[in-house]
């Protein structure tokens, strides 16, 4: 049972076991003066043990065209229509511009659009200074268990 405040609806958690794969992100760079990479092909996981919760991690060909590994997990209690908000919290490494590639810590806002067998996520990475450059990150994924 969800608790409705107009459009929003809070989710109630309700355990799952689901297991997506996810191939990369196709990015949009907010700076098209740039030469960033926007096709990140890589591999990862999202395992979903809760209607609002999830555990992933992956390995992805980064906007500056290295290598980057993420391990993180998404929390989205809110939902509108089959959209469900909130964000990703983790460590990734890779970018040069933070602690020199190696590892650090990272929250996004985040949009899960879910259905049977596919999803999608929506990733917003805002601008941050010299060292973020913005982009809307689009995950697709895959369910291969439930």
């Amino acid at each position: 049972m969800a608790n409705s405040y107009g459009p929003f609806e809070i989710i109630t958690p309700t355990e799952k076991s689901e297991f997506w794969l996810t191939p990369g992100l196709l990015s949009y760079h907010f700076d098209q003066s740039q030469d960033f990479n926007g096709f990140n092909y890589g591999v990862g996981g999202e395992y979903k043990f809760s209607s609002v919760a999830s555990l992933t991690v992956g390995t992805f060909r980064n906007s500056h065209y290295e290598q980057s590994n993420y391990l993180g997990a998404y929390w989205q209690p809110i939902a509108i229509g089959r959209a469900n908000i909130g964000l990703v919290a983790g460590f990734f490494n890779g970018y040069q511009s933070n602690n020199n590639g190696g590892w650090f810590p990272a929250a996004l806002p985040t949009v899960t659009i879910e259905g049977e067998r596919f999803g999608l996520n929506i990733i917003i990475i805002p601008t941050i200074g010299n060292r973020v450059s913005g982009s809307l990150s689009f995950q697709l994924k895959f369910k291969v268990f439930n």
